[in-house]
């Protein structure tokens, strides 16, 4: 797709939806496929919505949309609001400085909210398959929802995903990987899983941190270690998870533009 060619647009929706569960509006943007929406139609849940207009993601979903590169989706961008640090984490366990404190509630406005009215406002969708994807923070979050409710959610996509997320800080001489990571634990003590599907991308240029010093970024080790979690716990790593790792990779919207398109061939594919 390039950039002098023409481009399909996805058009766009915007609504506040007022939540009980975070005593605020959330602004969210409604990609759709046009005219309508097809008979069976899946959701795809994306965190950090705010971030995706300069992807462009309505170029992105729509060139592979009438390329017939996937099927038609209903992509919901949800807008992160003032305090994204205590709303995107772990639900029910923020990490070791109280981040995350209000995940739970976060979870609870997709769940009781988000999703319901979704389903409401597009009698399609009640038999699609429902996504969450998100970046850096924002995709620790949607693996953790994900994650903890497998009769909801099909499938992930995580960019870049926090999974250094910890309950106790590595300076700590009590610290130790194998036991603080949050999310590396919630898999490990969760329940075998065979029907979710797991997308993961790192950019080799995600950070420069390299605690065990073995000469491999934190992010991408982090990323391996959940991964082997997931195989431990019956996840198929031939059919049910993809990791994309670029060289080039950075920590930002272009560099996780640039990964989007894989997952969404990956999840969507015909």
């Amino acid at each position: 797709m390039s950039g002098s060619q023409h481009h399909t647009s996805y058009p766009r929706v915007s609504r506040g939806l007022p939540s009980k569960a975070l005593g605020r509006i959330v602004q969210i943007d409604l990609y759709l496929p046009a005219p309508i929406l097809p008979e069976t139609c899946p959701v795809l849940l994306v965190n950090d919505g705010q971030d995706l207009p300069k992807m462009p993601i309505s170029e992105i979903v729509g060139d592979l949309w009438s390329e017939q590169q996937i099927k038609p989706i209903l992509l919901v961008a949800i807008h992160a609001g003032k305090e994204r640090k205590m709303e995107y984490g772990t639900a029910g366990e923020p990490d070791y400085q109280g981040r995350g404190r209000d995940a739970e509630q976060y979870q609870n406005f997709i769940l009781e909210e988000l999703l319901p009215f979704i389903h409401s406002e597009f009698p399609q969708t009640h038999q699609g398959s429902i996504s969450l994807a998100g970046f850096s923070l924002g995709g620790l979050c949607a693996i953790d929802l994900v994650w903890q409710h497998p009769d909801v959610f099909e499938s992930v996509g995580v960019f870049s995903g926090s999974f250094w997320w910890r309950s106790l800080a590595q300076e700590d001489l009590l610290y130790s990987d194998a036991k603080h990571r949050i999310m590396h634990q919630r898999v490990r003590k969760g329940l075998s899983r065979t029907h979710q599907r797991f997308f993961f991308q790192c950019g080799a240029l995600d950070e420069q941190q390299d605690r065990n010093r073995n000469g491999i970024i934190d992010s991408i080790d982090d990323t391996l270690d959940l991964i082997e979690e997931l195989t431990q716990k019956g996840v198929s790593r031939a059919n049910n998870i993809y990791y994309l790792e670029l060289a080039d990779g950075k920590h930002d919207i272009d560099t996780w533009a640039r990964a989007f398109p894989f997952f969404l061939r990956w999840n969507y594919g015909h």
